[in-house]
């Protein structure tokens, strides 16, 4: 585990409880019916009326001076009504004031039963008010005061908490009949009750105690760790050799549906009421997420299902059966992200490394979530598969904070690079400005993680993104990175070839020219039609932005397949399968003529002599006939010599096999290419010849019928087979067709086609 990791954890160990030093607002709730002698039932909101008679029955409130209870109207302009005088129920209330208190407790960071003890009525009249003072504990246990205001109409009488420096203010006010104001605080904390300005603030004041504990509890303290956290985070930024972010796993478990920072339970709750407010000061980012590790590895089969052999349960019995012998692989993930604010964290699923986990052994001798063990089967022995699920905190520097995103792939910095860019873009500031500086930060470390595979998928562009952002930024220095170290090292796909082009333009030309080269020397012997097409669009570019169209032109055709001027060693990378060449289409010569004809007619002459010269590649009838076909709707380029040159090879293919002589067979005599020498391979070979033959038949059992048939497909005979199912065994029946002559019918009438659209 890392150092910072160790110091945070001993820092925060002290922290066992969660809780505030008050808690306050307003709920809805089924009001209490409350009766006072001498007054009545009050009415909600009270009527003045009803005010007027309280103050008349009620007494002035005293307070606590040292060991006296003191009447002082300059210190507490109060009025207090008999606890005895006062009767409060309705239906619903014992169970709307329990669910109070135990909101309440949870606010306080209380996990033990609460009782709330109804103390006294309080009515502050216009001028009413209380100055700084703290409550005296009045009974064995208690720890807080909670007070509730009731609806009535009055301005001012804010309650003031304080506590350790801090201080909050709770308006009280309820807006509706229907609710309440309630505020619950330690009795070691200061507060004061503003003077109400206008007319009365009705409270009923209760003292919070443990249920059948005399023990008392302060408000959590935490100022202490608080410091050293803050002094920890603050220092992490700039230190060499610490992990980008740190992940705590919390004590309790917590679904992704219940997981929030209000939901935290105990010590996490009051874990991170020190982190929230550290993270803040130290300029860290903190959240929620859910941890999960993912093993797999081999397993053993003891033969031994244990106490639970005779079990109904298949699963538990295999448990039982298997045991690990092994972990292989571990994916260590983050999912779930929730912000302290509560708002959308928007990422992905994160990976997170072994050094980053506090403490390491977090989930060392925990039950699996999930376990599932596989039986051995063929040459593979029994496997396992197993995940551990736990919440955690989170924590980076913002310093750090592209750092961080970046590992999470390029799903989400793509995004986020996108939005710098554009705001970047709306706001017209310079290149030193903080938002150009930062999407060039996040674009290094994009640069320094992307993977040097060279093996694209289809239509992968994430490639051509990434240079289209560094010309949007005119990032020279990271689009010229990008070129030499991923696309002329085989990171490259012929979608990428747009953005290359746009990208290059931004370069000085000697080195445009250099990097093109590279890029299709490297790439053409697997990607030989996307170095065609990327040739083309250079030469369509404005002149003089791609470099030395001569040069790349150059380069392409001197790394052209089978090219029987230069010898040919096979570099290491061209061993790699996934770097295998692949059929060359007629798309790739109309790119490759149309380009080095414009370029230069030398250069376009050397590619057509290369193409001619190789027909096991560049063949016929698949790639150069098509390819002639294409340029002939291409008005323009018949002219061109290259594709002269192409035009008149290809006719000359044509019409060479157009002269050959066609006739249907006179009788049944047919070739036999059967290359198998077994009796009834020799039988059938003997009847294709036999002029006068037209069926043959061999009545056999299925693995010589299933030979024959298959050594006629493989040899490709005039034949049509068929099987009568009739007796046993069955009868294969081998009828005489006319196959060889209709596909060559078929091929004459598609070169006398080709031919007359070359202008033949």
């Amino acid at each position: 585990m890392s150092s910072i990791g160790t110091k945070l954890l001993n820092s925060l160990r002290s922290v066992e409880r969660s809780g505030d030093f008050c808690v306050g607002g307003i709920r809805e709730i089924f009001m209490p019916t409350i009766d006072v002698d001498g007054v009545g039932r009050i009415a909600f909101p009270i009527l003045p009326v009803q005010a007027e008679r309280l103050v008349a029955i009620a007494e002035a409130a005293p307070y606590g001076r040292g060991e006296e209870t003191v009447v002082d109207r300059d210190v507490r302009r109060t009025w207090q009504v008999d606890p005895a005088k006062v009767r409060i129920g309705g239906r619903h209330w014992e169970k709307t004031l329990a669910d109070l208190v135990a909101d309440i407790a949870r606010g306080l960071g209380v996990s033990e039963p609460v009782a709330a003890d109804f103390y006294k009525l309080l009515v502050y009249d216009t001028g009413g008010f209380f100055v700084d003072h703290r409550d005296t504990e009045k009974a064995a246990g208690m720890f807080a005061t909670m007070v509730l205001t009731l609806p009535s109409t009055h301005d001012g009488g804010e309650l003031i908490v304080k506590h350790l420096g801090r201080e909050t203010v709770l308006d009280l006010r309820p807006n509706e009949p229907s609710e309440i104001g309630f505020a619950a605080f330690y009795a070691d904390c200061v507060h004061e009750v503003r003077p109400v300005t206008a007319g009365f603030r009705l409270t009923l004041v209760y003292n919070l105690r443990f249920v059948g504990k005399g023990r008392t509890l302060k408000a959590p303290d935490y100022r202490a760790e608080h410091d050293r956290v803050v002094e920890l985070l603050r220092g992490w930024a700039s230190a060499d050799d610490e992990p980008d972010k740190l992940v705590l796993p919390l004590e309790h478990v917590y679904t992704p549906a219940e997981l929030s920072f209000s939901a935290l339970k105990g010590a996490d709750a009051g874990v991170a009421s020190v982190l929230v407010k550290a993270a803040a000061e130290a300029d860290c980012d903190l959240h929620l997420a859910l941890v999960s590790i993912e093993e797999s590895g081999s397993a053993e089969d003891t033969g031994y299902y244990g106490r639970r052999r005779w079990s109904r349960d298949e699963e538990d019995d295999e448990d039982e059966k298997f045991e690990v012998v092994e972990v292989f692989d571990r994916v260590l993930v983050l999912s779930e992200w929730r912000r302290p604010d509560g708002g959308e964290a928007r990422f992905s699923d994160f990976p997170f490394a072994e050094d980053e986990l506090c403490p390491a052994d977090a989930f060392d001798d925990r039950t699996p979530d999930e376990q599932h063990f596989h039986e051995a089967t063929g040459n593979e022995g029994a496997s396992f598969e197993r995940t551990y699920r736990r919440a955690g905190f989170v924590l980076w520097p913002a310093a750090r904070r592209l750092a961080v995103l970046n590992q999470a792939g390029l799903d989400t910095t793509l995004p986020a690079l996108e939005g710098l860019t554009a705001r970047w873009e709306a706001s017209k500031a310079s290149m030193q400005s903080p938002l150009w500086r930062e999407a060039d930060e996040l674009s290094g470390h994009m640069l320094r993680s992307w993977s040097r595979a060279s093996w694209r998928a289809d239509g992968d562009a994430e490639a051509g993104r990434m240079l289209d952002l560094q010309v949007r930024l005119g990032n020279v220095a990271r689009i010229d990175a990008f070129l030499a170290e991923l696309s002329a090292e085989g990171h490259y796909a012929a979608s990428d070839n747009g953005a290359i082009v746009r990208a290059v333009a931004l370069l000085p030309a000697p080195r445009a020219t250099e990097l093109l080269i590279r890029i299709v020397r490297r790439n053409a012997p697997a990607h030989l039609g996307a170095c065609a097409d990327l040739l083309l669009r250079c030469v369509a570019a404005p002149t003089g932005v791609t470099g030395d169209l001569g040069q790349i032109g150059a380069a392409l055709i001197d790394v052209l397949p089978d090219d029987p001027t230069r010898p040919k060693p096979v570099e290491p990378w061209q061993a790699d399968p996934w770097q295998r060449a692949k059929a060359v289409k007629p798309a790739f010569v109309v790119d490759l003529l149309t380009a080095t004809s414009r370029i230069d007619a030398g250069l376009a002459a050397r590619a057509i002599a290369n193409l001619l010269a190789s027909p096991e590649t560049y063949k016929p009838d698949d790639v150069l006939v098509p390819a002639a076909r294409a340029f002939a709707k291409m008005a323009k380029s018949t002219a061109w010599p290259a594709v002269v040159r192409l035009r008149e090879a290809s006719l000359a293919h044509l019409r060479g096999r157009v002269a050959l002589p066609l006739e249907a067979p006179r009788d049944w005599t047919r070739a036999n290419p059967l290359k198998c020498t077994c009796a009834d391979c020799r039988g059938l070979g003997a009847f294709l010849v036999a002029p006068d033959q037209q069926q043959w038949r061999l009545k056999a059992v299925q693995d010589r019928r299933s030979h024959v048939e298959q050594s006629v497909r493989s040899a490709v005979c005039d034949l049509d087979l068929t099987t009568e199912r009739r007796g046993s065994p069955h009868t294969l029946v081998a009828t005489k067709n006319q196959a060889s002559y209709e596909r060559r019918a078929k091929q004459r009438r598609q070169d006398l086609e080709h031919v007359s659209a070359l202008g033949g």
